[in-house]
């Protein structure tokens, strides 16, 4: 759920999530239907069919129990680098990776005096954090890089006077110098394919049964005039699996 996902909307979410299927033998049971309700407007709901697939494939491989070995974690629906590295050392404490944006923003400026990370996670990142990481308490350091990012060395104004690690912050002794280019600004919701896809998704969990095209733009603003951009919004939502179509012609989400 914290993929891509602030947490502060993703805790009412989980609560409620955690009630209702604490195990995923109890997820896994539950209509794929019932599990897109669920997920509600936390966004990519892909994310939602491959939590309910994962469970599927836990009880069915594993016997219930979430595995704590690398290989069967990145065999799961949904389950990359990222999150297999994150339950190994959250949920088993094993000394594990777990590079997302803070955790590399920190150590790009902590030790090579760069703002902010490039692209993706590279093989010199992973053997640098895997060099620096303590044999004793890994998981705890790796937890702390990342609450130092999320809290003190944020992306846009980093709290520089509070940071534990400015002493010998590369960055900070270079003058913390600006982004060698500037961050790739988020495409805008408003008026965009995910928006339509969401609000679809929204009447089929809240107000409709069913619905075909014309439903589609009957209910929605001036945003979904565009017919072409409806049609694209169902046809990927078929796609992925978040709805079905029916033999009337219409979509429903899944069973």
């Amino acid at each position: 759920m914290l993929q891509q996902t602030p947490v502060a909307r993703v805790l009412p979410t989980w609560r409620a999530w955690m009630n209702r299927w604490p195990t995923p033998a109890d997820l896994a049971a539950s209509p794929t239907s019932e599990v897109i309700r669920a997920w509600d407007r936390l966004g990519y709901p892909r994310r939602a069919i491959r939590l309910h697939r994962a469970a599927q494939v836990i009880v069915a491989d594993h016997g219930g129990f979430v595995p704590s070995d690398l290989d069967a974690l990145l065999s799961l629906p949904g389950v990359g680098e990222y999150t297999a590295g994150a339950v190994r050392a959250f949920a088993f404490d094993i000394p594990a990776l777990t590079l997302d944006t803070n955790v590399r923003r920190v150590l790009a400026r902590y030790l090579q005096g760069q703002a902010l990370p490039t692209g993706q996670v590279t093989r010199a990142e992973r053997e640098l954090t895997w060099s620096i990481m303590p044999a004793d308490g890994a998981t705890k350091w790796m937890a702390g890089l990342m609450e130092l990012g999320a809290l003190v060395c944020t992306a846009k104004k980093p709290d520089c006077n509070h940071c534990p690690l400015v002493t010998n912050c590369a960055w900070v002794a270079a003058g913390s110098p600006p982004p060698v280019q500037p961050p790739r600004r988020q495409p805008q919701y408003v008026g965009s394919d995910r928006q339509a896809r969401g609000h679809i998704l929204a009447m089929l969990r809240n107000d409709v049964e069913a619905l075909d095209l014309n439903t589609v733009r009957a209910g929605s603003d001036y945003v979904w005039a565009d017919e072409a951009q409806a049609e694209r919004a169902l046809s990927g939502l078929a796609s992925d699996g978040l709805i079905n179509l029916r033999n009337d012609g219409k979509y429903c989400l899944p069973n």
